[in-house]
């Protein structure tokens, strides 16, 4: 007798987290309506990212266990599209003055290593 245990192991390891769902839907309803999602994989232990571009060109992300979680997440989420790091999406991202500078800041408290 053949059992499912095997594939329903599988099935739950690629469900979305309903915790980043939320988050990305939100990101969704408060940007527009609708959002690109670029997917990066950060490595075994950190996992993978969910980029949101917002139809405004607002920035978010979403942390998860894996890429095919990121995947999963992207494909549950009305209005998100999987997308690239192509002409369009960078084109539509608009990065604000408050957000350049708290990367300024945070590479200028850095120590330099000689």
């Amino acid at each position: 007798m053949a059992t499912n245990e095997g594939n329903d192991t599988q099935a739950a390891a690629s469900a979305p987290p309903p915790k980043a769902v939320k988050s990305a839907n939100g990101f969704v309803g408060e940007h527009g309506g609708s959002a690109r999602a670029v997917v990066e994989n950060l490595g075994h232990q950190a996992g993978g990212r969910i980029v949101l571009i917002g139809d405004d060109g607002a920035l978010g992300d979403v942390m998860v266990a894996d890429v095919a979680t990121a995947e999963s997440v992207v494909g549950a989420v009305d209005g998100l599209t999987l997308s690239d790091w192509d002409a369009d999406t960078t084109a539509a991202l608009q990065i604000g003055p408050g957000h350049r500078r708290r990367m300024a800041r945070s590479h200028a408290n850095r120590s330099r290593v000689k």
